[in-house]
């Protein structure tokens, strides 16, 4: 899902059911629509997420804002692993001035 929020391309990465890495990749590729040869480990998430070829139409010039909902629950089920994607949003983010991760703390947008 997309919107328009501050003139960013902006894609909503619902992880609500997801509670282990493979999830976490496919809703990934999904929502950013990566293309088929996405690798689908931490390397290659970090790699797509810094990378402008990869993402979708219209965030380059936007810049990309991606919002994280219904994460919790993963969190939870999978500590280490989602230490490990904060650590990957984080650093992606902190390299990409384009791009900006945020963890949304509830509510359904």
């Amino acid at each position: 899902m997309t919107q328009d929020l501050g003139g960013r391309y902006t894609v909503t990465l619902d992880l609500d059911g997801v509670t282990g890495k493979a999830g976490l990749m496919d809703r990934v590729a999904r929502a950013l629509t990566l293309p088929d040869w996405f690798g689908r480990n931490w390397d290659a998430l970090a790699d797509s997420l810094g990378d402008h070829t990869v993402w979708p139409e219209g965030a380059v010039e936007r810049g990309l804002l991606i919002v994280v909902r219904g994460w919790r629950p993963y969190a939870e089920a999978a500590p280490d692993e989602w230490r490990t994607a904060e650590e990957v949003f984080a650093e992606a983010a902190d390299r990409t001035p384009a791009l900006t991760v945020f963890l949304a703390l509830g509510g359904s947008s």
